[in-house]
């Protein structure tokens, strides 16, 4: 019995890098406070740090886990065809990304030094929109039947 598998394609490649870009930014600084005057140290979040309001940033790590998934499951599972391996799954999964990375943004923002978002201070979160950037264009090759070698 020969498996018939389908190859990778360029959505769903891209997809994989852009969670795996989303996954590099959690580890990252998103916001960066203080360290620019007066000799104290800069206090820094990433995306699992609790005390400067980065819930968004767990959730976007969590959804490139499920894209990450999302990609692998049509060759775990084999020749059967995956109800949720569909350009919707996808595509609910990239809005609920921007949605995190909205509300991680605007907990900053909350917090009232914006130089705290600039690139060099907070890589993470430009990193993350980066990856988000890619997971859109690769949610509308998948949707569109693009998704082709």
């Amino acid at each position: 019995m020969t498996m018939h598998r389908r190859p990778l394609g360029m959505g769903r490649l891209m997809a994989a890098g852009g969670a795996i870009l989303i996954l590099l930014a959690s580890f990252l600084a998103w916001y960066t406070a203080g360290g620019d005057t007066g000799g104290l140290s800069p206090i820094s979040c990433n995306a699992f740090d609790g005390r400067c309001g980065t819930a968004g940033g767990m959730i976007d790590f969590i959804i490139a886990l499920l894209v990450l998934g999302l990609v692998a499951l049509p060759y775990a599972i084999g020749d059967r065809p995956v109800a949720v391996d569909r350009g919707l799954s996808f595509g609910l999964l990239t809005l609920l990304g921007w949605l995190a990375l909205l509300y991680a943004l605007f907990s900053f923002l909350t917090q009232g030094d914006l130089t705290g978002l600039r690139p060099d201070r907070a890589p993470g979160a430009w990193l993350a929109v980066i990856g988000l950037i890619v997971l859109s264009r690769a949610t509308y090759l998948i949707s569109r039947g693009g998704d082709r070698v």
